[in-house]
Formats: C-alpha cells, sequence, structure tokens
C-alpha cells in the first residue's frame, strides 16, 4: 500500500493524515487502527510529538530517535514550529485578518470537549486570515495556532461566531454536508532535528 508520507529520513517521518483516522492509539478496539500503528508497520519503532485531531487532515511530524523527540519537543514548547491550518467557516469574516486571545480548559462533564475558560484556562492564541469569501455564507480561511491547546482552532472559531463547517462536537452540523471537518493542516516548518536547517512541508486541502 501507499503510505500517507511526505519525508522518511534518520531522524523524522512527516506523514498526511487523512480525516477519520486516528493518529495516536485511541480506545477499544477501534483505537488500534491509527496512523502511528500503520507507519510503524512500515517503518519501525516511532515517537509521538504532537497530534491531530481525528476529524482533522494534514501534516503531522514523528520522531525516529530519543534525540530528535527531544529536540522536536523543545522546539514545540519554544513555539519554533510554524503551523499553518485552511479551514472552512460558518458566516463571511467582516476583516481581512485578527487575533483570538481566549484561555482555554477542559470541560470535564463533557469531555472531550474544551472550552473558553477565563478563570482558569491556559492562555490560547490564534492568528486568522480571510482568503475568500464563499457562498452559504461561508468563509475560507489560514490559522495560526500560536499556542498548541487541544482542539484550540475549533473552540476559537465557534467562540467568536464563526465555527467550522462540519465540526459535529462544538458546532450544529449534526448531518453536515459534506459528511467532514473542514480543517486541514497544510504547511509544517522547523529546524531539522539533525541538521539544524529550517525545512518546510505543504499539502494542499482537498476541500
Amino acid at each position: 500500500m501507499q503510505l500517507p508520507v511526505l519525508h522518511v529520513d534518520d531522524w523524522l517521518v512527516v506523514a498526511d493524515k487523512p480525516a477519520g483516522q486516528l493518529a495516536v492509539p485511541g480506545r477499544g478496539e477501534a483505537g488500534r487502527d491509527n496512523l502511528l500503528a500503520l507507519l510503524e508497520r512500515h517503518l519501525g519503532p516511532l515517537h509521538v510529538v504532537h497530534r491531530l485531531d481525528q476529524a482533522t487532515s494534514g501534516l503531522i511530524v514523528f520522531a525516529r530517535t530519543l534525540p530528535a523527540l527531544r529536540h522536536l519537543h523543545r522546539a514545540f514548547a519554544a513555539r519554533e514550529v510554524n503551523k499553518a491550518y485552511v479551514a472552512v467557516v460558518h458566516g463571511h469574516m467582516a476583516e481581512p485578518s485578527g487575533m483570538i486571545d481566549l484561555p482555554l480548559s477542559a470541560d470535564w462533564p463533557n469531555r472531550p470537549r474544551q472550552k473558553v475558560d477565563p478563570e482558569h484556562g491556559k492562555p490560547s492564541l490564534t492568528r486568522w486570515t480571510l482568503t475568500e469569501h464563499l457562498d452559504g455564507p461561508r468563509s475560507r480561511l489560514t490559522l495560526e495556532p500560536l499556542t498548541g491547546r487541544s482542539h484550540q482552532l475549533r473552540v476559537h472559531l465557534r467562540a467568536i461566531g464563526h465555527g467550522i463547517v462540519g465540526d459535529r462536537l462544538y458546532g450544529d452540523d449534526a448531518d453536515a454536508h459534506p459528511p467532514r471537518l473542514l480543517l486541514h493542516a497544510q504547511t509544517l516548518t522547523l529546524a531539522h532535528p539533525g541538521t539544524g536547517q529550517r525545512q518546510s512541508w505543504h499539502s494542499p486541502a482537498r476541500f
């Protein structure tokens, strides 16, 4: 089979995760079908660096060695890794760009949902840029998460009244068409753990 891999070397693997596939093992029998397990069957042991929601498609990096894992963890913690997403949201954005600064925390009674929590939430920043207005009305955006909270993009867009199309967890799209979350991790840029050179990978959205 053809693996969804854009790059592989002795240090890391960059893969293009399909929407609907778990990035890492989940609960129960269904949780055994995930991208990490698929890659490990062909490439050997890998280490989890970060995650993508099951509903989100796009670029994800795995480390092949412990030194690479430590390097990438430090880079993510220091915000030295640049990620850009593309999303289609409900409504027409009134401004060409903006910043969403809303603290987030776990919504424990409704896990795995997250929520805006001004009192106990962790600082969370998302930069957005309008790409185009669409019929619906809808808007296509480029999103840059400046922090890495769980479900950050989905909760932030919902909180400002422009939920992501196809979001069954946070939106009103129980019968959404198309039947997927229109959120895709499109660009990933980081310093290679072996060479120190910054490298960038791109995966165009298919919506």
